[in-house]
């Protein structure tokens, strides 16, 4: 069972440049994509498709903005679109997923914003989601979160990271809410098998900086602590093109 996170930065600049390619090899069950930036409607029925993936679409009101998509294989029990909590939910972040054994989250982060200006609300949206994974966790479910956090946890997860400490992205009321997750029953699944390891998901198009590898870690699997025995694995697929971010995999066990 294979499951994939991207942040496309744009679903129909993907399609259009073939950068889903790389599916046939791969074969994930479940694509959760981020920052599609586009409506369903705005899509020709054929760029709506991928192989014999069903999809589900939660796209932002604002129009060229955020919004999330999973195809998927496996028949969930049930999906729910967004937090249930409308301040959020306009802007088509959240979709959940819920198996047999686990609830999947597709979740695109807010980023701070220019000047910081939108850090507030990427700190309460952290805090509405692990309100409801604790409820979760405390009636014994198991959670698996990915996607676009927008935030890299610890300095091995950027490159520079002194010269961004002021920054979205690595503002410590940012980091912390990680170190939060972590300490309420989830694990990062990609350190905690890899704790010296080097590897970034996201360069700015600027100065060349995928080339030199000038990255952050910003795409994560948080996986509650209980479903750990059955991870075989994660992959950040770095050679994968056509987005700022690359795709990562989460692998478990059948």
């Amino acid at each position: 069972m294979q499951i994939t996170t991207w942040n496309v930065n744009g679903y129909r600049a993907i399609i259009r440049k073939d950068g889903f390619n790389w599916i046939d090899e791969l074969k994930p069950d479940i694509l959760c994509l981020q920052e599609i930036k586009v409506k369903p409607e705005q899509l020709e029925d054929n760029e709506k498709i991928l192989g014999d993936y069903q999809v589900v679409w939660n796209p932002a009101e604002r129009p060229g903005y955020s919004g999330t998509a999973v195809f998927y294989k496996r028949e969930p029990l049930e999906i729910d679109i967004g937090l249930g909590i409308d301040e959020f939910d306009h802007e088509g972040r959240t979709i959940r997923f819920q198996y047999p054994d686990y609830f999947l989250y597709n979740i695109y982060f807010p980023n701070g914003g220019q000047d910081n200006q939108r850090v507030p609300f990427k700190l309460d949206f952290y805090k509405a989601l692990l309100n409801i994974c604790d409820k979760l966790h405390d009636q014994g479910k198991k959670i698996i979160i990915t996607g676009d956090f927008n935030t890299a946890h610890n300095e091995i997860d950027l490159t520079n990271p002194k010269a961004n400490e002021k920054n979205t992205g690595f503002l410590p009321e940012e980091r912390v809410w990680i170190d939060n997750y972590l300490e309420h029953g989830f694990v990062d699944v990609f350190r905690d098998r890899n704790p010296e390891k080097v590897a970034y998901t996201w360069w700015t198009y600027r100065m060349n900086a995928r080339a030199r590898n000038i990255g952050w870690r910003l795409d994560y699997y948080l996986v509650s602590q209980s479903l750990l025995p059955k991870i075989e694995d994660v992959v950040i697929h770095d050679e994968i093109m056509g987005s700022d971010h690359c795709p990562v995999s989460l692998i478990l066990k059948d």
